[in-house]
């Protein structure tokens, strides 16, 4: 006669929330629900932190800015800054791509998927190619050859290059991710989060999941502690991470095959509908039945 299996220990309770903002948190307006709202102040009542971690750069928070609780911390640009959104958001950290490295890649991707254009994203703005697609949000960009772009009189001299950006007219999105990493992935990291052929290039080592977890050391919180929620391939590093993690019901497979859960898609409150289910847990545990001041 066998003995029974021991049950699974319980999770540790959540400490940090993780989430990925577009088709994730966002509806696919762009806005951000009542109920996502309510969710995102009751988990900082609740005493869990909530850090928006995301592939936009810091001056496209905006869309987040009004529900800023607490820390008022974001991760930006894939892991390459650490952004404070209550200080106009004011760069706590940055880890650059090296310029000697950007033109390394995209001498490389040129040869390797031959009409590729680029965009490179700095501190202070983008800047693109003739037929890379036009960032309407940002009309003040320069126009120019990625060699010219990248130039610097000096090292050190110019803003830090947070990620570079690669777009192709034709390939699949899956399959130019496959090209530029088989090429290049020794140069940089590749992921992608765009439904389109645009490949985002950020310095070796550097993800949402790397930066995270230096984020998450600093405040002493382990890995077991954090709940994260992604929908596209630049999450999966951070969804393996985070001891949960939620695959939106709109996510891509891989993202599917990645988490440890599932939740409803983005345009349903995924996130919120966990997010309550976590803080009901919490105030179920906490000794008085009370949220933490």
């Amino acid at each position: 006669m066998t003995s029974p299996r021991s049950p699974r220990p319980a999770a540790p309770a959540p400490r940090l929330i993780a989430t990925d903002l577009d088709g994730t948190l966002l509806r696919d307006d762009k806005s951000v629900s009542e109920r996502t709202v309510a969710a995102l102040a009751a988990a900082e009542r609740a005493g869990i932190e909530v850090f928006f971690v995301t592939g936009r750069p810091a001056r496209w928070m905006d869309v987040v800015s009004d529900h800023v609780h607490g820390h008022g911390m974001a991760i930006c640009a894939n892991g390459a800054a650490v952004v404070d959104l209550h200080g106009d958001n004011t760069f706590l950290e940055v880890r650059p791509l090296e310029r000697t490295v950007a033109l390394d890649v995209v001498r490389v991707l040129r040869a390797a998927a031959p009409g590729t254009s680029f965009a490179v994203e700095l501190t202070t703005g983008i800047h693109y190619e003739p037929l890379y697609p036009p960032f309407f949000l940002d009309p003040g960009a320069t126009v120019a050859t990625a060699e010219k772009l990248l130039f610097e009189e000096k090292p050190g001299a110019a803003a830090p290059v947070l990620k570079l950006l690669a777009q192709h007219p034709e390939l699949d999105p899956d399959v130019f991710l496959a090209v530029a990493r088989k090429a290049a992935g020794d140069l940089a990291s590749f992921t992608r989060s765009s439904p389109t052929a645009l490949v985002e290039i950020s310095a070796l080592g550097v993800s949402k999941a790397s930066t995270l977890a230096l984020c998450c050391a600093e405040r002493g919180i382990t890995a077991d502690e954090v709940v994260a929620f992604g929908d596209m391939p630049n999450d999966i590093e951070m969804l393996s991470w985070a001891g949960r993690s939620y695959a939106m019901g709109n996510a891509h497979p891989d993202v599917l095959a990645a988490a440890s859960g599932r939740t409803v898609g983005n345009n349903d409150d995924g996130v919120a509908v966990v997010i309550e289910q976590l803080v009901a847990e919490a105030l179920e545990a906490a000794p008085d039945g009370a949220a933490h001041d």
